[in-house]
C-alpha cells in the first residue's frame, strides 16, 4: 500500500495496532509488534542462595571471637545490601553473598596452605570490532528520553546528531508531550529539558532539540544498506529506565514488513525493518543500533513479544530476540526535514492494496487507484497483483508499503504487477504526498 493508506487485508490477519490522537502511548491494550518506550516499574524483591556449608574444622582451638563486632558488621553489610536491592533488583544475592563471605574463620592457627603472590595486571584496552570498543565509542552518543503526557509518564532513548542537542528518537517516544514535558539525560550525569522540533508518525521518527548544551558527541551514521543477515551489531538505550544498556547480537533478517498501527489519517506505519536478536525491551525505543565499527544503522522501534498489554511494549513485554530497528538509510533525509522545521514527505503510488485472497500468487491486490496518480498513468488496475518492485518480491500489502516507504518522492521505480493472468511491468516516478489534503 504504497500511499500510506491502512490496507484492506482478504487474506491472513496481520497484527494492527490503531493509534488515536488521543490514545495513551503508554497504555494501549494490544498484543504482537510493539514499540520499546519503558514504563517505570517496581524493584523486585531479591531472592537470596544458600549459606555456606558447615564450617571449616582446624586442629586447635580458636580463642573466644569477639561476638559484638561480627554482629555488628553483619547488620553494615545487611544494610549495604538493601541499598544495592533498592537501586537495582536482581544483584541482591551477589551483594549477599560478597558482604559475609569474608574468608576469615575465627581461627588463629596458622593455616597448612599457604596463598600465591598477587599480582599486579593492568587493564587492557578493548580489542577493535569488540562489543566493549563499540559501546565506549557509542554511549556518549545516546541519551534517555523522559516524558510527561496528560496520560502518565515513562521514558524512551535517543541519538545524538549535533554538538548543540539535536536528537533522533521515535514518534512514539515524544508523542502527546506536555509543553516542557521532555527532559533529556546525557551519558556524563547532566540533563536538560527538550523541545519537540518534528514528528513523523508514518516512518515513526521524531527529532528533538536539547536547550541549553554544547560540546556533546554526536553519533557517526552508516549505512543500514551495508547490512547483512548474521552480521554483529550492538543495541544501545535505557530499556525500563535503565540507561546506558548495552546489548548485542546480530541481523536476524533484512527487510522484515513491521506494522506498528496508523496515523490519524488511516495511513499505515510500516517500515522495512532491521531484525535483531540484541536484546531490545520497553525504553529501547529511539536508541541506536550499531554496526560493530560503531556507526548508526537503525532506530530500535519494536519488538516482538508472545504476549503484552500495550503495543510498546507493556508491563508483560520483553525480549524474545525478535526486536525490529528503522533502517536509517530511510529515514535521514525525512530527519534532515524535521531538523530544519519542514513537513515530512513520503513517496507514494497511487493505490489502495489489501493482501490476496486464499489460492492467489503472493502479491499486494489493487484495491483502488488515485486518479491522475502514477499508478493509474502506468496502467494499474483493481484487481491488478502487485509481486515486484525493482528487485524487491511484494509478498502482500505491508511488504509493498515497507518497500515504497524505503524511497523518495521522485524516485524512479519498475513495478511488476500481474492482471487476468498476465504478468506486465512498467517503469514509473513515485508521487509524493506533500500535496496530500
Amino acid at each position: 500500500m504504497s500511499d500510506g493508506q491502512t490496507p484492506q487485508y482478504g487474506g491472513p490477519q496481520q497484527p494492527q495496532h490503531p493509534r488515536p490522537a488521543d490514545d495513551n502511548p503508554y497504555q494501549r491494550a494490544s498484543s504482537g509488534w510493539s514499540g520499546t518506550d519503558a514504563h517505570h516499574t517496581q524493584p523486585i524483591p531479591p531472592t537470596y542462595g544458600a549459606q555456606a556449608g558447615l564450617p571449616v574444622q582446624h586442629p586447635t582451638q580458636a580463642p573466644p571471637r569477639d561476638r559484638s563486632r561480627g554482629r555488628a558488621g553483619l547488620v553494615a553489610a545487611v544494610v549495604a545490601t538493601s541499598l544495592l536491592v533498592g537501586g537495582g533488583a536482581g544483584i541482591g544475592g551477589a551483594a549477599w553473598w560478597d558482604a559475609t563471605q569474608d574468608g576469615s574463620d575465627g581461627s588463629s592457627a596458622a593455616s597448612p596452605v599457604s596463598t600465591s603472590q598477587v599480582s599486579s595486571q593492568s587493564e587492557a584496552p578493548p580489542a577493535d570490532g569488540s562489543v566493549e570498543s563499540v559501546a565506549q565509542k557509542v554511549l556518549p552518543s545516546v541519551v534517555k528520553i523522559d516524558v510527561t503526557t496528560a496520560e502518565g509518564a515513562g521514558s524512551g532513548s535517543g541519538i545524538i546528531l549535533t554538538a548543540d542537542g539535536t536528537i533522533l528518537t521515535n514518534n512514539h517516544v515524544v508523542e502527546g508531550a506536555e509543553a516542557g514535558g521532555v527532559t533529556v539525560s546525557f551519558d556524563d550525569g547532566t540533563s536538560a529539558e527538550a523541545e519537540v522540533l518534528g514528528t513523523d508518525p508514518l516512518t515513526d521518527t521524531a527529532v528533538i532539540q536539547a536547550e541549553g548544551v554544547t560540546d556533546l558527541t554526536p553519533a557517526t551514521i552508516g549505512k543500514s544498506a551495508n547490512l547483512g543477515v548474521g552480521e554483529g551489531v550492538v543495541a544501545i538505550g535505557s530499556p525500563f529506565g535503565l540507561d546506558a544498556t548495552v546489548t548485542s547480537g546480530i541481523v536476524s533478517a533484512l527487510d522484515r514488513p513491521v506494522n506498528v498501527g496508523s496515523d490519524d489519517q488511516g495511513n499505515s506505519t510500516t517500515y522495512p525493518a532491521i531484525q535483531t536478536d540484541a536484546a531490545i525491551n520497553p525504553g529501547n525505543s529511539g536508541g541506536p543500533l550499531v554496526d560493530m565499527t560503531g556507526a548508526v544503522v537503525g532506530i530500535n522501534s519494536s519488538i516482538r513479544t508472545a504476549a503484552s498489554q500495550s503495543p510498546y511494549g507493556g508491563a508483560q513485554g520483553g525480549s524474545i530476540g525478535l526486536g525490529f530497528a528503522i533502517p536509517i538509510d530511510e529515514v535521514m533525509p525525512i530527519v534532515d526535514q524535521m531538523a530544519a522545521g519542514e513537513t515530512p514527505t513520503h513517496a507514494r503510488l497511487g493505490v489502495s492494496v489489501g493482501d490476496p485472497q486464499t489460492g492467489d500468487a503472493a502479491g499486494a491486490v489493487v484495491r483502488e487507484v488515485t486518479a491522475g496518480s502514477t499508478a493509474e498513468k502506468a496502467g494499474l488496475e483493481a484487481g491488478s497483483v502487485i509481486t515486484r518492485v525493482d528487485d524487491q518480491r511484494i509478498t502482500g500489502a505491508d511488504s509493498l508499503v515497507a518497500t515504497i516507504r524505503s524511497y523518495r518522492p521522485g524516485d524512479s521505480v519498475t513495478v511488476t504487477w500481474t492482471s487476468g493472468g498476465e504478468e506486465q511491468s512498467a517503469d514509473l516516478v513515485l508521487d509524493s504526498d506533500a500535496a496530500q489534503g
